[in-house]
């Protein structure tokens, strides 16, 4: 299967190539654009409900969506291979069971992936290399705790030719991200998480407005729509910078969700977030998403 995908992959390159497209390039134009109108479509550790969460298939399926940028997660073999995977141990995602920091990487290529209900299929878990192969001038990646391994995956990255096709998100102080930039040549995007209505992300954001820092985009969090919910959003938008929200689940959006779009319109609840200012959207049901942004013409 991976070598089936891969080969799809080399294929697709190699024909944006012919045409002089490469898809990630304009992508990551438009997130250094705030004043794009267009809304990014972040794809949650890919196509889960189709396709074993973070999986090679899960990811070219996104892909394929139309999808702007997918979200995968890392984490750390006991011989240094960066796996793609989102828990600590691979008992709820793999055939197989123990702490990946106790396992090494030819003991889990010997599983297999599992699907959304626990079904075991020929999937195996990828390397972040075999990720970034897949998605090479195809997509943007989010590195979900990316700045936990910062120097590691830029090694692998830079041999690929595509570090500034990679996003990572975190809560350090303004200062320690920008030394942490400055000790390298080239950087993966970065965007700092705010936690609004939280005092360790008041704070931060505090941080940012005070010392003048415009990332390239912020991603708010919140549970209940609140005015400082709000202000915190217009002075985003005010930076200019771009703004991501994630309609993953209740308590980062206060209830606008994807479940919640699903069940009823989803204008009721995209359309909240458009009007809100997000030009970035992170979901679980981006068929559903995508969808809805073709309608108003806020993505193509």
């Amino acid at each position: 299967m991976k070598k089936a995908i891969l080969a799809i992959s080399f294929i697709l390159t190699a024909v944006s190539a012919m045409m002089g497209a490469n898809r990630a390039e304009t992508i990551v134009k438009e997130m250094h654009d705030p004043s794009s109108k267009k809304v990014l479509v972040a794809c949650h550790r890919g196509d889960w409900r189709n396709y074993p969460e973070n999986s090679l298939a899960a990811i070219e399926s996104v892909i394929r969506m139309g999808a702007d940028i997918v979200e995968i997660d890392l984490a750390l073999t006991k011989d240094s291979v960066l796996v793609v995977c989102h828990d600590r141990t691979i008992d709820r995602t793999t055939s197989g069971k123990g702490l990946i920091a106790d396992i090494t990487y030819d003991s889990i290529a010997r599983v297999n992936l599992k699907s959304g209900h626990g079904v075991r299929t020929k999937h195996k878990m990828p390397t972040l290399r075999d990720a970034l192969e897949l998605c090479k001038d195809r997509i943007v990646i989010n590195i979900d705790k990316g700045y936990d391994y910062y120097d590691l995956i830029l090694p692998i990255s830079d041999s690929l030719g595509m570090t500034d096709q990679l996003l990572i998100k975190g809560k350090k102080p303004v200062k320690t991200v920008a030394e942490k930039m400055a000790s390298h040549r080239q950087n993966m995007m970065y965007m700092p998480i705010i936690d609004i209505l939280k005092s360790k992300g008041k704070v931060l954001f505090k941080e940012y407005m005070a010392t003048k820092t415009v990332p390239l985009a912020y991603e708010v969090c919140w549970d209940r729509l609140t005015p400082e919910v709000t202000e915190c959003m217009q002075a985003i938008v005010a930076q200019p910078s771009k703004l991501w929200v994630n309609s993953l689940w209740e308590s980062l959006n206060g209830g606008l969700d994807d479940d919640a779009a699903f069940d009823g319109n989803p204008a009721d609840i995209y359309g909240k977030l458009v009007d809100m200012g997000a030009t970035i959207i992170q979901t679980d049901r981006p068929v559903l998403l995508l969808d809805y942004l073709r309608s108003r013409n806020l993505h193509d």
